[in-house]
């Protein structure tokens, strides 16, 4: 197959074949709709629009989709992202989403050479710290977190613990953007995909 043939919709059939957890496609899902929305970004800078700027951005989608889809099945050091790698590799997907999967993981020791390979590392741990944000809140809705906000929980590190601070920071500088900035970027793509994201809210009780 070419690599037209590996589709939004060819990797969501992988993720769900592969992730029973309710909590981690939900979290694939933050991902690619961040990472999605940074491929955008720099289709834009590059002079690109409509169909030419969506084919750029399809690798985003897909590596967010797909960067932790053999977790559930394959959680140690030594397992996760390797075994998934190799069946992207049989498969065929492309090279480029497969590099960006290796390098989200600090001790794979894959280089983040792209855009791509720098967004997802990016925005792998703030998607799942904004998705903890939100759900702190009484409605449970990410539309009722700000950036202050969250830069406030960043500070608070009894406050989802298992996030690393430090990625984050270094994924916003490795995109030469201000955390703050990278906090809004996030926060504004899964605002506009709450409802797909499960974080669209509920009415406060009484």
């Amino acid at each position: 197959m070419s690599t037209s043939d590996y589709t939004r919709d060819r990797a969501w059939a992988l993720l769900t074949e592969w992730t029973t957890s309710s909590s981690l496609i939900k979290h694939a899902l933050a991902v690619e709709t961040c990472t999605h929305f940074y491929g955008f970004l720099e289709a834009s800078r590059l002079g690109l629009t409509g169909d030419e700027a969506a084919e750029f951005a399809l690798p985003y989608s897909l590596a967010g989709l797909l960067h932790d889809f053999d977790y559930d099945r394959h959680q140690s050091l030594d397992e996760h992202p390797y075994v998934g790698n190799r069946v992207l590799t049989e498969q065929g997907w492309p090279e480029s989403v497969r590099h960006a999967i290796m390098a989200h993981a600090d001790y794979t020791g894959t280089p983040r050479d792209s855009h791509l390979d720098r967004a997802l590392f990016a925005c792998d741990e703030l998607a799942g710290f904004l998705t903890a944000c939100a759900l702190v809140k009484p409605t449970k809705s990410i539309h009722d977190v700000d950036a202050a906000g969250v830069k406030k929980k960043m500070k608070d590190k009894a406050f989802a613990r298992a996030v690393s601070r430090d990625d984050m920071t270094n994924g916003a500088a490795l995109l030469d953007i201000p955390i703050e900035e990278h906090i809004g970027n996030c926060l504004h793509a899964m605002q506009q995909s709450a409802a797909t994201l499960g974080l669209e809210g509920v009415a406060p009780t009484a």
